[in-house]
């Protein structure tokens, strides 16, 4: 059995469950038992995965002549695309606030109880902050001992150190730089399948999580996690169908409705697996064959894409960390909202491309301006849906990314009018 089907059962199961247990009983202590489990689990892979992939994805960038006009061009979009997602995110959490329920945090009814020394050490931490914590958002970017900071997870230093390794490990020549680029593809690679073994288990970990929340509060907390559900999902919608077919339009020069309709399959399949990376062979064939954009573009666009442009898993992350600062009753003023768009928009670049694992870059988000991590299981109760929403949102932005730079690099045949679903390139490329 798939394992969304497998996280579905495990739901159910544990919402019923959970209403028949005794809050005071052995049992709700073992599904706190296994809970913490999980979660721990889950912190354990944030450091190497994000370290590993963004310096395999860095070095990769830099080599050849990547980083020459296409490559300044796709680096531009991508980052504007991302932060323009964060931005909407963050303005509909703002209007909305999932984390307030009828005046009042949430965070009774979705069964939060951090330790309240820490929390009120997180509240001074959060409220009155000015110009000078902005500079010092910066100063921690540049750590003085990256050891320490992996301890301490002070992840924006650990993402400086990680863009700047990778960047000059692509320059270095010869056998040494392919030992170098191996040996960081290799843990990489290993950080996924250690990601991928670890969310094997989310089953259990959400059925010890959701019955250990429903024991203790009954359905009171479905109503602030309906209210965050509708959230992302109507600022998943503003960024896919206002934000990026703006860009078509009067950038790429295009119609947004004939992109749709080219790269409806892609996205179906984004949809259903909740994998940009497993979707990115039928994008190349939508974006080459339904579009008409050449090879060279399609080849290097989209697989840098499906790597570090993780629109929708951005926007996501920007959402779920206002949602569990309000729903701890903490008002983050501007300069916290800045530190959550600065990393949510550097560890977009770093999440892979697999189902979920945009749940340990929310625990960075967390990290990084001083929330509990505790509320990351109840996130897990929507995750799958939206999951596979903002897949389909990351292929989405990858595609029209890859149009864009086309027009913009003379493809003039790419999406033209007189075109259909079957377009090639001219032969010239």
């Amino acid at each position: 059995m798939k394992l969304h089907w497998q996280i579905m059962i495990a739901m159910v199961i544990a919402i019923f469950v959970g209403l028949i247990t005794p809050q005071n009983s052995q049992i709700y202590q073992v599904y706190g038992f296994f809970g913490t489990l999980f979660l721990n689990a889950l912190k354990m892979v944030i450091v190497p995965l994000i370290m590993a992939s963004i310096i395999s994805s860095m070095a990769s960038l830099n080599q050849g002549d990547n980083l020459g006009r296409l490559g300044l061009k796709t680096l531009g979009y991508y980052a504007t695309t991302s932060l323009i997602a964060i931005l909407i995110g963050l303005t509909v959490v703002n209007i909305t606030t999932p984390g307030i329920i009828h005046g009042a945090p949430a965070g009774e009814l979705l069964n939060l109880h951090a330790d309240s020394a820490e929390l009120e050490s997180t509240l001074m931490k959060v409220e009155g902050r000015g110009s000078k914590d902005l500079i010092e958002i910066f100063i921690r970017m540049i750590p003085t001992n990256i050891v320490a900071a992996a301890a301490e997870g002070q992840m924006l230093g650990l993402i400086f150190f990680s863009l700047l390794f990778g960047f000059f490990m692509g320059r270095v020549e010869g056998r040494r730089g392919e030992v170098l680029r191996d040996f960081w593809k290799g843990v990489s690679k290993t950080m996924v399948l250690i990601t991928q073994f670890v969310l094997k288990f989310a089953p259990i970990g959400i059925f010890a999580l959701i019955a250990k929340t429903v024991s203790a509060t009954g359905f009171g907390a479905f109503a602030p996690m309906l209210v965050f559900l509708l959230t992302v999902i109507t600022a998943l919608a503003l960024h896919a169908f206002v934000a990026l077919p703006l860009l078509l339009k009067f950038v790429g020069g295009v119609s947004p409705l004939k992109q749709l309709s080219v790269m409806s399959p892609a996205m179906l399949m984004a949809f259903s697996t909740a994998s940009s990376s497993a979707t990115l062979p039928l994008t190349m064939e939508c974006v080459k064959k339904r579009a008409g954009v050449s090879h060279k573009t399609a080849s290097f666009v989209l697989p840098l894409g499906a790597t570090v442009n993780m629109d929708g898993t951005a926007l996501y992350e920007c959402v779920a960390a206002m949602f569990i600062a309000q729903a701890y009753g903490l008002e983050l003023g501007l300069v916290t909202q800045f530190t959550i768009v600065l990393v949510a928009l550097l560890t977009s670049i770093g999440v892979a491309g697999i189902p979920a694992a945009s749940l340990v870059a929310i625990t960075v988000i967390l990290a990084a301006i001083g929330l509990p991590l505790e509320a990351i299981g109840l996130l897990l109760v929507t995750d799958r849906v939206l999951d596979m929403m903002r897949t389909a949102v990351n292929v989405y932005s990858d595609a029209c990314g890859t149009v864009i730079i086309a027009r913009t690099e003379g493809e003039y045949w790419v999406l033209s009018p007189e075109q259909g679903h079957d377009a090639t390139e001219p032969d010239n490329d």
